[in-house]
């Protein structure tokens, strides 16, 4: 059995191999979300669906050369450039069809009077790289969250800018709540909204000392600790947006310069 059988065997979905590092890749049961990862060196390797593992399994078959795996990588990397490409030109449309409106999901979050932009009862967050539009994030009244089908995330951010220190956020409403606690003490701030715990580990790379406002849970602290410095709610489960909802978001005012 190939490699790739034996991954989809274990319900991983690959369209083409990487070679010696953990990739991730969408599932069977997870299409839409990456929840398996494989791992290949080219005659030996493993998987886990995490769904499904608790472990790695390993891969114990023998070696079978695809002579068709340089057409099939140059095809699926194509595939790519154009999902991302029709998912830009999307977005494009997206927010030209916007009207700034006020949201079931902003009100609930504290920002009952915040205007923002509204798609066929969708708030249109932009996902931006270079200040150039890739995506957007939207979110519908339950606070239901999705991003564009084959669409840039990596790398992606929406940045809220006051000409101050940099702030890494994982979530909208989160950079809303840091963004009005610090008007109020008028500090200055650049706040770069991330959408998830793994992409703010990509934004921070550009960045020089930034300060991590993190999710009071496993990942957010393990991802804050990666990063450097950080703020973190003395209630476990909660975020900013939370203890900004409590009054408590002044703790944030003395960490930031």
């Amino acid at each position: 059995m190939s490699f790739e059988l034996f991954a989809r065997s274990h319900g991983l979905m690959i369209e083409y191999l990487v070679t010696d590092r953990w990739i991730r890749v969408p599932t069977e049961d997870k299409p839409s979300k990456k929840n398996g990862a494989y791992i290949w060196d080219g005659r030996s390797g493993a998987v886990i669906n995490f769904a499904v593992h608790d472990k790695h399994i390993p891969y114990k078959g023998t070696y079978e050369h695809d002579p068709l795996a340089s057409f099939k990588r140059q095809k699926a990397e194509e595939d790519k450039r154009i999902r991302q490409s029709k998912a830009k030109s999307k977005a494009i449309y997206i927010m030209n069809q916007s009207t700034d409106s006020t949201h079931p999901y902003l009100a609930r979050k504290g920002f009952d009077r915040l205007k923002a932009p509204v798609w066929n009862s969708l708030l249109i967050v932009p996902m931006r790289i270079d200040q150039k539009l890739v995506g957007c994030q939207m979110i519908d009244e339950a606070g239901g969250k999705k991003f564009l089908s084959g669409q840039i995330t990596k790398g992606a951010s929406m940045v809220i800018d006051n000409k101050g220190m940099d702030i890494l956020v994982e979530g909208y409403a989160t950079g809303l709540s840091v963004r009005e606690v610090l008007k109020q003490a008028r500090k200055r701030y650049k706040i770069h909204v991330c959408f998830s715990a793994g992409n703010m580990l990509e934004i921070a790379k550009g960045l020089h000392d930034p300060l991590v406002i993190a999710d009071n849970d496993p990942i957010g602290i393990k991802t804050a600790q990666k990063i450097g410095r950080y703020w973190l709610s003395d209630t476990e489960g909660n975020d900013f947006n939370d203890d900004y909802l409590l009054g408590k978001g002044d703790s944030l005012i003395g960490l930031v310069d």
